[in-house]
This record gives C-alpha cells, structure tokens and sequence, in this order.
C-alpha cells in the first residue's frame, strides 16, 4: 500500500462521494463512513457524501442505524472533486454508477482488500490495496495512523464493526489485524457489543434461497475434491456458505435476473493450502471477463458480476476449477 499521503491529502479536499457496492455490507459502509470522516478532519472544509450504489443489507442498515451513519442514493459526479470507491474491486459491483465514475474527469481512489483488477488499476488515481487485510476497514485504519489521527469513539467502534464481519467474528485475521483490533477497542466499543450489533436473525426468503441451492445443487468429484454448482435468484453468497458448511470444498452459486447474473464462490481452507488455488484470480476473475463483466475476490472468496446464463457459468466454473487442481496434481 504505496503510496504519497501529501497527494491524498490534496485529493480528498472540497466536494468528495465515497461508493459503496451493491447490497452494501458493514465493511463497505463502515469504511467509507471512517474514510469520510478522516477526509473532514484532515481537510475541514470538505464536504462528503456516501452513495448507496444499489442498496444495503438488512444487517448494514441495523448497522448504519445505531452508529448514525448518513448514506444517500444520489449524487453528482460531474461536480464531485473526488471520487472514492470502497471495498470494490471493479466498477460492475456498482451498478449503473459504474459508467458514470468511469467516464468522469475527477480523480478516483480505490481502497480495497480485494485481488487487483486490470481495469480497475487503469482508471485508478491512487489505489490503496491490501490483500493481506481481512477488511477494507482495517486498510482505512492504517491511513488514520499514517496521518496520526486517532479515531473518535464512533469512528472506531464503526471500524470493529467492518473488522468483526469480515474477519468472520474475529475467527480469522493476522497479527496486524488483531493489533487494530486491540488499538480500537483501547478508544472505543467491546467485543460484545459488536458481536451483538452484527447478531441477527436469517430471514425466511434467506432461508428459502439457502434450502432451494441445495435443492438443486449438483456435486463434482475432481480429483477427490468435492466442488459443487447450483443456482438461486437472490442470497448467492449465503446459499455458497451453506454448502461449504455442508461439506462440499467448492461452492459456485450463480443466479440474478435478466439484466444481471452474479456469482459467488467459496472454498475451504483446505483446498486453498492443497491446490493453491486463488478463488479472486484464478477463477472469479477469467469467468466475469468470459461472462462480459468482473470477477475478483480472495484465495477463499470471490465474486463475479456479468450477463448471460447461470448454467453455463457454473459450467465453465468447474472446468476452471478442475483445470487448476488437476495441474496442481500433475505437479
């Protein structure tokens, strides 16, 4: 994460809008709400605002509820001075705003823990990445240190709240992680008080699209690894992570509607450490450049936003996920 803090500095001054992804999740708007408030109080004249691309979760709006979060669905990018995007690895994850950032003069700033993507670094100013991280709220905290500003009470309890949901509840994560973890809780917010702010009920449509992915879920032997494909309209990440919690070692789980298909993938651990296999890289990124659209993720998590038919994604999902360990093997 190279880069001159004198030139984000600069950046980050007069008419700034931080963009969130689509069902926006608490590392999402917990970094761009801590972002926004280091720009502020770096450049007190600033005025930000964070854009909701395409809505939050049920859990990010409990989120941005209790902390006081202001978001907005609106915005003009044609007068923004900056444009900062967060917690996205391409432009696709931000619905119809994607073209209009991508067409606009202003300069932008990528902050992200997700695998780079090419067309993502060709249009970015900055772009601040750490694949290490387990957050991109734990990548915005660095930059509070960087500029020697301590976080308030809320801002930091904002920043455990994006740490804790995408470390998994503090389940995960490296040292540098849990130092964060220890330095925040040292100004503000428990551990259970975060752990409660992120406990919540499934509702019934989850449920339902978790029962109905394995339902019609289809299993893959490759090579003794279990890889398993189903498809449902809504809740593609949730119904992955059921099935990894079922047992299989790769879930694919494709759905959406007629504009758009998304893809979530998930594996274990230990087909990671016993293949090699990087979800983000080797396979999110090829299917959304195949599909017409991005992919990218993590070694264990990724994503993909493009158009055209779920089946034959999943489809060539497994042939590049049977490619990878059958080479890994052959080795």
């Amino acid at each position: 994460m190279r880069f001159h803090p004198d030139a984000l500095r600069r950046l980050i001054s007069g008419k700034v809008l931080l963009f969130c992804h689509h069902n926006a999740d608490p590392d999402a708007i917990c970094s761009a709400y801590a972002f926004k408030e280091l720009a502020k109080t770096l450049n007190p004249t600033t005025e930000a605002k964070i854009i909701l691309t395409g809505g939050a979760s049920s859990l990010s709006k409990r989120v941005t509820e209790n902390l006081g979060i202001e978001t907005a669905n609106d915005g003009s990018v044609a007068e923004a001075d900056a444009l900062i995007i967060l917690d996205a690895a391409t432009l696709t994850q931000l619905e119809d705003w994607g073209e209009k950032i991508a067409g606009a003069d202003a300069p932008k700033v990528f902050i992200d823990h997700h695998a780079p993507h090419p067309s993502t670094l060709r249009l970015a100013t900055i772009y601040l990445v750490d694949e290490e991280a387990t957050s991109t709220c734990e990548i915005v905290y660095a930059l509070y240190q960087r500029y020697g500003v301590t976080p308030s009470t809320n801002v930091a309890r904002a920043l455990l709240t994006g740490i804790a949901y995408d470390s998994k509840h503090f389940t995960i994560g490296t040292a540098e992680t849990f130092k964060a973890v220890s330095e925040l809780l040292e100004i503000g917010g428990s551990i259970g008080e975060v752990v409660g702010l992120l406990a919540s009920d499934m509702d019934r449509s989850e449920r339902i699209a978790r029962l109905k992915a394995g339902q019609r879920m289809q299993i893959h032997d490759v090579e003794g690894w279990t890889v398993v494909t189903t498809h449902v309209g809504s809740f593609q990440a949730s119904a992955a992570r059921a099935l990894i919690g079922l047992g299989a070692d790769v879930a694919v789980v494709s759905g959406g509607d007629k504009k758009t298909l998304r893809a979530s993938l998930r594996s274990t651990e230990r087909l990671h450490e016993g293949t090699s296999i990087h979800l983000g890289r080797d396979i999110a990124a090829p299917l959304g450049g195949e599909f017409g659209g991005a992919g990218s993720g993590h070694a264990t998590s990724a994503g993909v936003n493009a158009v055209g038919s779920p089946q034959a994604m999943l489809s060539r999902a497994v042939e590049l996920i049977s490619v990878k360990i059958k080479e890994k093997q052959s080795g």
